[in-house]
């Protein structure tokens, strides 16, 4: 029955997909077929395989194992605060609290490995393994397997700069591709922090997490070529360079140097975090003061809504018309139609605010026990993108900065490649919904 339902929730996406295509007659059938068997063959490796799934849960735990050095960094900067060892267990427990000392402080450990890791080459060699296999598999270009199989370690304007010195000269389906990939998936560097207060401090929590992130991550790859090639098929194949050629540009004069850049960078992302979070947060809480005290007080709709969702919403808020808005999503998904509101309601977020304020939320209803195993699973894994409007701009200043002739492309395509990397994290929840 669960296959079935999967099976009905990709034929549901990949409709979604045709119907927003800019050229049905070019689309690849046997790319989008050969993509899809990709990712349900990830997906049944690691999740049905015995030993797929000791050394997946090996990897995981040896992951939040080496989130334990940043740790590490931070009590000698924060003491006590940093071990979490404050009296108040209100303070302890608070996602705030975890965030502030523990999550943030991987961002900036994680963003200085990577550097480190790309100026040995490192990062070059699993990506180029990743691209082969792609390339092998769904005849791609070179540029667009390097590219999505960069996004599945880097960030959506780190991963470029493999492929850098071909983005002037891409074509339209290639560019609009490696916007996809970009936003169907998350940095490494993040995914750390996503672990850390998901987990909420409980080691075997967060080894819990960090496998269903890192399963995420690598089968959103496929998933993204497979939205993109059915949103923007390629119609200028004479124009198309299969080599795969890795940029060679190091991140700084040496191996020092370059880990002091990227613990910059990672400072800079970190702040960069914080400050989002501080203002979205207190937006949805401005928005939600007009709607549940002003509308949803003078209208009634405050008692309909707590009644009718067993109190799972306090009132008229823009969570609940979310939710509202993304249930059936959640329900093709895989998700019970029990849980599906509240995951209706992330998905919601993560797309008009960003997946930081949606995680957090779920690390929330994780704590209250308010979804399901397989509700949380799902919901992990469609969340697992930076799918979000603000993303558009991110890409037009990132990648448009690396070929200004391209600017005008990626500003146009921005709005149809957040639609195609939501689909495309939507698509490996529904795959894992049904395999695990």
């Amino acid at each position: 029955m669960e296959y079935l339902r999967g099976f009905a929730g990709l034929l549901f996406i990949v409709a979604l997909a045709f119907l927003f295509s800019n050229n049905r007659k070019a689309i690849d059938w046997r790319l989008v077929g050969v993509g899809i068997l990709l990712q349900i063959a990830i997906g049944a490796f690691i999740g049905k395989v015995e030993f797929a799934q000791q050394a997946f849960l090996f990897l995981s735990e040896k992951f939040v194992a080496f989130l334990g050095f940043a740790q590490k960094g931070a009590e000698f900067l924060y003491g006590d605060l940093a071990k979490n060892s404050t009296n108040d267990p209100a303070v302890r427990h608070s996602l705030g609290f975890l965030f502030a000392f523990q999550a943030l402080p991987t961002v900036i450990f994680f963003s200085a490995i990577s550097a480190g890791l790309y100026y040995l080459g490192v990062l070059q060699k699993i990506v180029f393994g990743f691209a082969w296999l792609m390339a092998r598999t769904m005849r791609l270009s070179g540029a667009e397997s390097l590219s999505a199989a960069a996004n599945v370690l880097m960030g959506q304007t780190e991963a470029p700069l493999l492929v850098r010195p071909f983005i002037p000269r891409m074509t339209a389906s290639e560019l609009h591709c490696l916007m996809v990939g970009g936003m169907a998936t998350i940095a490494g560097s993040v995914m750390g922090a996503y672990v850390s207060f998901l987990g909420g401090g409980n080691p075997a929590e967060q080894a819990k997490f960090a496998s269903y992130l890192l399963s995420a991550s690598i089968m959103n790859a496929p998933a993204a070529i497979v939205l993109a090639k059915v949103f923007m098929p390629e119609a200028e194949k004479e124009k198309i360079n299969k080599q795969l050629k890795v940029n060679r540009d190091q991140m700084g004069v040496n191996f020092i140097d370059s880990l002091a850049r990227g613990a910059t960078d990672g400072l800079k992302l970190a702040l960069n975090i914080a400050a989002m979070l501080l203002a979205f947060i207190a937006v949805i809480y401005a928005i939600n003061w007009v709607l549940v005290d002003g509308v949803g007080a003078a209208t009634g709709l405050n008692q309909f809504v707590v009644e009718s969702t067993g109190g799972a919403f306090d009132g008229f808020s823009l969570q609940y018309i979310l939710g509202q808005v993304f249930r059936v999503f959640a329900f093709m998904m895989g998700v019970e139609w029990g849980d599906t509101l509240q995951v209706g309601s992330l998905l919601g977020q993560k797309v008009v605010v960003n997946e930081f304020v949606a995680y957090l939320d779920l690390a929330k209803m994780n704590q209250a026990g308010v979804l399901n195993e397989k509700s949380l699973r799902i919901a992990t894994y469609a969340l697992c993108g930076f799918a979000n409007f603000s993303s558009i701009a991110i890409q037009i200043g990132g990648i448009g900065g690396m070929a200004p002739n391209r600017q005008g492309d990626i500003s146009r395509m921005g709005l149809r490649a957040m639609v195609a990397a939501t689909l495309a994290t939507m698509m490996t929840a529904t795959i894992a919904g049904a395999i695990f």
